[in-house]
């Protein structure tokens, strides 16, 4: 990583000579966003934060006696993981000249909690950290996918911090007691995020959950057809949290103004410049949920329709 920084460097000015002579021909075929060139600086700050981030980690490990220091080491990586997701975030707001609306902020503190937030773009897995950890200090615990163990910054700090990355491939009861142990034992400024989709929503991947459904669970497959803008919860990771001892509210985190950027060959169109993300919070007291668990798969389809359409009329 730090030889592809290096690189990247000295090469900069190439690439971004490059990227611009791009931004000018698609200038002539009516895109007039100069998107590659945003993308370029994006790419080298993002190479920029895994090097400082990746160093910083290794200063607090070093610092902390190995680890053995368990309070300042874990501290000081919370510190780094905002950081790295806050300076990433800032950077493309303002590249792309975003503007972010947030309603229900409020209704997020005190933990604990449980986020369950959708997904749709390869950007709102910084959402969390900038709308939730920095302005409200709450540590949040990820269940992510294992894939993302590949950044290596993202690596050492989740594999050092309360997380569970999930083998989707694997998925079975083992993966679901997982992420259950994960919600064990939060405190007031703690929280687990859980995106109850699985994956990122786009109409393909809609219609495949579709099918998967109707063939593993069709007494669902009627609620699910409904959601258009969403994918079909699953509800193993969700109502496995909300089986945890001490019980936590949950926090529904819906957005919308990500759509459509679920890869960069979508954000190389320009749809992205200038547009507005809005973020919506609700909370639901732990008492008000369901205590069975058909009412609770269904209470879980009731929230995401109220996402998909509150989506539809933002």
């Amino acid at each position: 990583m730090v030889g592809l920084f290096i690189a990247i460097t000295l090469l900069f000015p190439v690439l971004a000579a490059l990227a611009l002579a791009f931004d000018l021909i698609r200038l002539v075929t009516g895109h007039s966003r100069f998107v590659a060139i945003r993308l370029t600086i994006v790419g080298w700050v993002y190479l920029a934060a895994e090097v400082v981030g990746i160093a910083a980690l290794a200063v607090v490990w070093l610092a902390t006696g190995g680890g053995r220091m368990r309070r300042p080491f874990t501290g000081g990586t919370y510190a780094i993981q905002r950081w790295w997701a806050g300076t990433l975030f800032s950077v493309i707001r303002r590249l792309f000249g975003l503007r972010v609306e947030v309603e229900g902020s409020e209704v997020v503190a005190p933990g604990p909690i449980h986020v369950f937030m959708r997904h749709a773009s390869i950007i709102d897995n910084l959402l969390p950290s900038a709308l939730i950890t920095a302005p409200h200090r709450i540590k949040l615990r990820y269940v992510l996918k294992r894939e993302l163990l590949s950044d290596p910054a993202l690596d050492i700090a989740g594999s050092r911090l309360p997380n569970y990355f999930v083998d989707r491939a694997g998925g079975g009861a083992s993966e679901v007691a997982s992420v259950q142990e994960l919600g064990m034992g939060l405190g007031s400024d703690e929280g687990v995020l859980i995106y109850p989709e699985g994956t990122r929503f786009t109409p393909e991947r809609r219609e495949q959950a579709l099918a998967r459904l109707e063939e593993k669970d069709p007494g669902w497959i009627g609620r699910a057809r409904q959601l258009t803008t969403v994918l079909p919860p699953r509800p193993g990771g969700p109502l496995a949290l909300l089986d945890v001892t001490p019980p936590a509210d949950v926090v529904i985190a819906a957005h919308v103004g990500l759509d459509g950027f679920s890869h960069i060959r979508k954000i190389l169109d320009g749809g992205l410049v200038g547009g507005t993300i809005r973020v919506r919070f609700q909370r639901y007291a732990f008492d008000s949920i369901p205590t069975e668990q058909q009412g609770r798969v269904a209470w879980l389809y009731d929230r995401w329709a109220e996402v998909d359409a509150w989506i539809q009329n933002a």
